[in-house]
């Protein structure tokens, strides 16, 4: 197994007009979830994923568990939980530039993630864990499971991953801060954006943020500027990627998990640090060009033109 990961997938409900939701008279049913949506993206790039989670034991669970399992990421470690239902949102496309989120996930299936859930037989089979800063926001159980699995990790020389995710309506900012630092300083590579350096340790200053990550205990910092591009931190130096020209934006939701698809598989296929970030940027370029959280996930031969297409990409060394 590549990549190994954990979290909350929900049921996405999405009017099928533009406009405030409260006119809709139809919606369209798809699915998403930070981690499951990077699970997916490194499937259709060509890799094995797997996705460690819970659902509720109802039509939207098993809709679920069917469509992920069919993008070919391994489910197996995927429970049906009889006691909590399946996790909505729903996203509304209120004019261009304007989408906003609305989520129905307290005392879902997910929440009731628990250390019962970490199999070390699972994880250590894997190269990489990716874990993300939503999940410990979902309940005391799933705070206490995510430490137990890098544990885990580590111990086996499974490489941690942590992309931050910052969730503020979930949780006070005082925990978000404090679990989210803990994490951060367990990870072997970190991926925050620069909104997310700026909350944990109160600078925009990327050089600052990427000193910051790894002092607290980061091999690796990919450190996301959106639409300008990427930086990169590690002992060795500092560089900065730009990010691909997008004439539209269609839809921004899950760019970000589109990212960690990208930039994974390049650490994967053996691709220098910089060369995987570009492939990050990439993919997360091609996610925003379609509506949906997965449905914009490219394969190979797509991120291949992108990048072939923009063949003058800065790659700068500091």
């Amino acid at each position: 197994m590549d990549v190994v990961t954990i979290g909350e997938t929900m049921a996405l409900f999405t009017p099928d007009q533009k406009g405030l939701m409260r006119y809709a008279p139809s919606y369209s049913r798809k699915f998403g979830g930070a981690e499951s949506n990077m699970a997916i993206g490194l499937s259709r790039l060509g890799h094995q994923a797997g996705w460690i989670s819970r659902v509720g034991d109802d039509e939207l669970g098993k809709a679920m568990l069917h469509f992920i399992r069919g993008e070919g990421v391994d489910t197996s470690h995927v429970t049906y939980d009889t006691e909590a239902p399946t996790g909505l949102y729903f996203k509304e496309f209120r004019k261009a530039g304007d989408i906003r989120v609305q989520y129905y996930r307290k005392g879902s299936a997910a929440s009731r993630l628990s250390t019962a859930d970490i199999d070390e037989n699972y994880i250590k089979q894997a190269d990489y864990l990716h874990i993300s800063g939503i999940t410990p926001a979902l309940s005391s159980s799933c705070r206490n499971m995510l430490p137990e699995a890098v544990k885990t990790a580590k111990e086996h020389g499974v490489t941690v991953v942590f992309d931050p995710n910052l969730r503020r309506s979930l949780w006070s900012e005082e925990e978000a801060r404090r679990t989210l630092l803990e994490l951060a300083a367990l990870a072997d590579i970190v991926l925050p954006g620069i909104d997310e350096g700026d909350f944990l340790f109160g600078t925009k200053n990327p050089d600052e943020l990427g000193r910051l990550f790894l002092q607290q205990g980061a091999g690796d910092v990919v450190l996301k500027a959106g639409s300008k591009g990427t930086y990169h931190f590690n002992k060795n130096g500092s560089a900065f990627i730009p990010s691909f020209d997008v004439e539209t934006v269609v839809d921004p939701v899950g760019a970000g998990d589109g990212f960690a698809a990208g930039y994974l598989s390049g650490l994967i296929d053996g691709l220098s640090a910089e060369n995987a970030v570009q492939r990050g940027n990439a993919v997360g370029a091609l996610v925003t060009q379609a509506e949906g959280d997965v449905e914009g996930l490219p394969e190979p031969e797509d991120v291949d033109a992108l990048v072939n297409k923009n063949s003058g990409t800065e790659d700068v060394r500091r």
